[in-house]
């Protein structure tokens, strides 16, 4: 039987070695089992419905998180961004179909059936009103944008299962979205679409169909493999780095920290920044930040903290200076990616903590994206921002922390020595909840079908 086979598999040294890489050494078994309970669900759980007009071998992909590491909101005013992909995942059993229906179920989260032909039983790819908002709305719109590159599509039965936890800002549905279109890709195209082209597709899925006006910096990221520092100065052609990363090599570890706090009454906050940004661009006869340089800004910042008020410009001077730090953050990536001594190694994190600590001093303080002016007594994110500071002083440890994502309410990231990341979690804990830490590692594959031969 075709389970058996697959079991087979990941009991394999070879799975052992995909595991190893995508989630580190140490999970390999808890690996093993988690797709091992995704396979037996999926034959035993799935009824005939379900599992109707399955056809073909059982097929296992993957799809991660990411983490902003640098770029706080500068890639939608066409600037430049540094995340990365990390070991948190959304993981699927896949089965082809012959009837065109896909049938996408994920632990936690209802059961998702999207039928790509209508009645006539011709594709039905165009947007559909009703589906705005939910997962159906992705999977048509990603079948329909890889039909429009060329792929031929079918349906697909998946079992799934998400680590990356929604509202995380670690990215869940950009993940998901690169997820459904390498399944697609691999199981109807040639499997050979770039990363970045995948990402587009998310993107174009989650605007036009989902209805959401992301940018494209979390799938990017998601669908690239280890850290990817992408330019959007053309927006219809980003340029992609990708630099394999490895904190622990240096002996810190990337942390997350949970702050809590609702993002529902946010909107206006989050719209603020790019339309500030691009208030001030405007001013020149510009469309974006990206357009212009700092000196231009700089020049005219009478006229246009008159016109468009301080924080306008404080903004569009954190755009530039952060675009900045991308490229010199990158850099010391792949000088620490290519150094040969662990001094070295040692003095190369310290100058990249330093840059990380600029970008969240001015995400901080320029920006201004830790909290809500509107709802100052709320402050979860200036709260952990503060007490780490104050963890590293105590310890007298060397670190760093800045806002990640978004901002106005979540999480924050931390960069801990790897041997003081208990006491860390500890502090943390005490005031924001018992597991409010999470420790990333970064992963240097993205989007991929495993390959267990």
């Amino acid at each position: 039987m075709i389970e058996n086979e697959l079991l087979e598999k990941l009991k394999s040294n070879r799975a052992a070695e995909v595991f190893g890489e995508l989630y580190g050494e140490g999970e390999i078994e808890s690996a093993r089992q988690r797709y091992a309970a995704l396979l037996t669900e999926l034959v035993t759980g799935f009824g005939k419905e379900e599992l109707a007009n399955t056809t073909g071998k059982l097929r296992v992909f993957s799809a991660p998180g990411r983490t902003e590491i640098a770029g706080n909101h500068t890639d939608h005013n066409c600037g430049k961004v540094l995340a990365a992909s990390i070991q948190l995942d959304c993981a699927a059993i896949v089965q082809a179909r012959s009837d065109n229906v896909v049938f996408f179920r994920s632990t936690g989260f209802p059961d998702v059936k999207v039928f790509l032909n209508d009645t006539s039983n011709t594709l039905d790819l165009k947007p559909k009103p009703e589906e705005a908002g939910t997962t159906e709305a992705l999977v048509r719109g990603i079948a329909a944008e890889l039909y429009k590159r060329g792929c031929r599509i079918g349906g697909f039965s998946a079992n799934a299962e998400s680590t990356v936890l929604p509202g995380s800002g670690l990215s869940s549905s950009a993940a998901l979205e690169v997820l459904i279109g390498r399944i697609f890709d691999s199981l109807y195209g040639d499997g050979s679409r770039s990363s970045l082209e995948l990402a587009q597709i998310g993107q174009i899925a989650e605007n036009v169909y989902f209805g959401k006006p992301c940018g494209l910096m979390d799938q990017a990221a998601c669908a690239s493999g280890g850290a990817a520092a992408i330019d959007f100065a053309d927006k219809s052609k980003p340029v992609l780095r990708q630099i394999d990363v490895d904190f622990s090599a240096a002996g810190y570890a990337l942390c997350i920290v949970n702050t809590g706090g609702s993002h529902a009454n946010l909107t206006a906050d989050y719209a603020s920044i790019p339309s500030e940004m691009k208030a001030v661009a405007s001013f020149f006869g510009k469309t974006v930040l990206g357009e212009l340089n700092k000196e231009t800004i700089l020049s005219n910042a009478a006229e246009v903290r008159k016109k468009y008020g301080d924080r306008a410009l404080l903004r569009a001077i954190h755009f530039f200076d952060e675009c900045r730090r991308v490229d010199e953050i990158t850099e010391l990536l792949a000088e620490m990616k290519n150094g040969k001594e662990p001094e070295s190694t040692l003095g190369i994190m310290e100058r990249y903590l330093n840059l990380i600590g600029e970008s969240g001093d001015s995400s901080w303080k320029i920006l201004q994206n830790v909290f809500s002016p509107a709802n100052p007594h709320e402050q979860g994110i200036s709260v952990g921002l503060a007490l780490t500071k104050d963890f590293l002083n105590k310890h007298k440890l060397k670190g760093v922390c800045r806002v990640h994502g978004g901002g106005f309410a979540g999480t924050i990231q931390a960069y801990i020595p790897i041997n003081s990341t208990g006491k860390y979690c500890e502090c943390m804990d005490k005031i924001f909840g018992a597991g409010s830490v999470t420790i990333l590692r970064i992963r240097p594959k993205g989007s991929i079908e495993l390959d267990f031969e």
